[in-house]
């Protein structure tokens, strides 16, 4: 199966000089919690519902004024349309990562996340998955207690 049989076409996106609260407002309109960031119809980055918190808000930040640049992940791990869904659920495994943006000549297409992901595979591949996906980086199990 392909990127393109599962991906979202045409993402809500912003473009680069959009406020956190204009992102925010956006995430919960499409009811969403990452949102790719454009510029002259390329993809320049991913802001997600975590960056605004941990970046901003717990920072004290003013997520009404700040610009989604300073909080964004740039230059985000991105995939192609023609991909197998192997190699992108290898991809988010190997960098741990739930939203995967798919570009194609430059332009962003569609984004793909574990949960479309998950409702394509049995339960078994599904658990695997998003162990890998979910895993520390460090194998020594999370230091956040809730």
């Amino acid at each position: 199966m392909k990127v393109r049989d599962l991906m979202t076409g045409d993402p809500a996106t912003v473009d680069s000089n959009a406020t956190l609260g204009e992102v925010a407002t956006l995430m919960k309109q499409q009811d969403c919690g990452s949102i790719p960031v454009v510029a002259d119809g390329r993809l320049v980055g991913i802001v997600t519902d975590r960056d605004i918190v941990v970046r901003a808000v717990a920072a004290g930040k003013d997520p009404k004024t700040l610009r989604v640049t300073e909080v964004m992940s740039a230059d985000p791990i991105t995939i192609g349309p023609d991909e197998d869904v192997k190699q992108a659920e290898k991809v988010m495994a190997d960098r741990q990562i739930r939203r995967l943006p798919v570009v194609e000549h430059g332009s962003l297409v569609g984004i793909l996340v574990t949960a479309q992901i998950a409702r394509s595979e049995n339960e078994s591949t599904t658990g695997k998955t998003l162990k890998e996906i979910s895993a520390p980086a460090s194998g020594k199990g999370s230091h956040a207690r809730g």
